[in-house]
């Protein structure tokens, strides 16, 4: 009789266990919840939807061992704005501009032609650069050229190599890309702000940059339009390109590159809006001074790479600056006979 007692008593106390979580409040309401999510795994092994639902409530925070600030917020919902920004906007409107910009500046070449010397090179040269400034030049130069290169590859490189060269070989090239594009990105930027200081002094405007800005320089008409050391064209390209757009695209990328110093995601994500735009534009539109400073005015590669110009060069492109010189107003050195005064004065 006793024991029959204890096993009414066992039961009653199981049942109250079993009932109990639909008695408290919203339990009734947990138990749904448990029991849909146990119909849903039979049926859709693997959906957390629900779950995943309040994880990505906006900026409600959950618990997590890893240290920093947003650590708890699991997912970040202004995420997917920006990846429908970044793909359906910046990345095709950018990767057009390129194309577009590049085929002007060939339709450009085709017409006009590279813009030849009038007269023959003396053969008395003048030393146009320094060391230290074909230095700078050069070392922003290769490292703008492998940013381009690798930014291009992970920007639009899955539409345009991916269907060419395929995953295994996309993959590779994208990694090695991201990789050149973290460590040489410091790079441009020390070398970009060293190319700001040394030339800064040539790029201040002056009023007869404005008769050469209207006439375009005589690109168009073949006219003869005298200018500085700098033409307007030049301190365009150093004002907007280097000084504002290479400038801004470097402080964006460096925000970038080092997540370490607490930057919250939404930070990084407009980092990477403003650094997307920025660099599809000074690429696009440093194709115009690649070709101008290399095929499209003879003798402006070699002033460059060997910092001399013939004084035909001097007179045709920049006769301020050579009335400049020959009156002794600037120094500038004179040479001939160097190794490189021949290459300088004939390429």
């Amino acid at each position: 009789m006793q024991s029959s007692r204890w096993s009414h008593f066992a039961r009653l106390l199981l049942a109250l266990v079993l009932v109990s979580p639909a008695l408290t409040p919203g339990g009734g309401v947990a138990m749904a919840q448990q029991e849909t999510q146990a119909q849903r795994q039979q049926t859709q092994p693997g959906n957390n939807a629900p779950v995943w639902r309040e994880v990505r409530k906006e900026g409600q925070a959950h618990t997590t061992t890893a240290q920093g600030r947003e650590a708890g917020v699991l997912i970040q919902t202004l995420g997917e704005t920006w990846r429908e920004l970044k793909n359906g906007w910046i990345t095709p409107i950018a990767g057009w501009f390129f194309v577009a910009f590049a085929g002007a500046v060939w339709l450009f070449y085709l017409w006009r032609g590279p813009i030849m010397l009038r007269d023959k090179p003396t053969g008395r040269l003048i030393k146009r650069f320094t060391t230290v400034q074909r230095a700078a030049h050069w070392t922003m130069a290769i490292s703008f050229c492998i940013l381009a290169a690798s930014g291009l590859i992970m920007m639009v490189g899955k539409y345009v190599l991916l269907p060419v060269i395929g995953y295994t070989l996309f993959s590779w090239l994208t990694q090695l890309g991201k990789n050149l594009h973290n460590f040489v990105g410091p790079v441009f930027a020390l070398s970009m702000l060293t190319m700001i200081v040394l030339f800064v002094k040539d790029a201040v405007p002056r009023g007869h940059d404005l008769n050469w800005f209207l006439k375009g320089g005589g690109m168009l008409s073949g006219e003869h339009v005298p200018c500085g050391k700098m033409n307007a064209g030049q301190k365009m390209w150093f004002w907007g390109g280097v000084v504002v757009l290479s400038s801004i695209a470097a402080v964006t990328g460096l925000v970038m590159d080092f997540p370490n110093f607490d930057q919250v995601r939404s930070t990084m994500i407009l980092m990477n809006i403003i650094h997307s735009v920025t660099a599809g534009l000074v690429m696009a539109l440093s194709i115009y001074h690649i070709y101008m400073g290399t095929v499209g005015v003879e003798g402006a590669y070699a002033a460059m790479r060997h910092g001399y110009v013939d004084e035909t060069y001097a007179k045709e492109h920049h006769e301020y600056w050579y009335q400049d010189v020959k009156s002794g107003k600037v120094e500038a050195e004179s040479a001939k006979g160097t190794p490189e005064a021949p290459q300088a004065a004939h390429v």
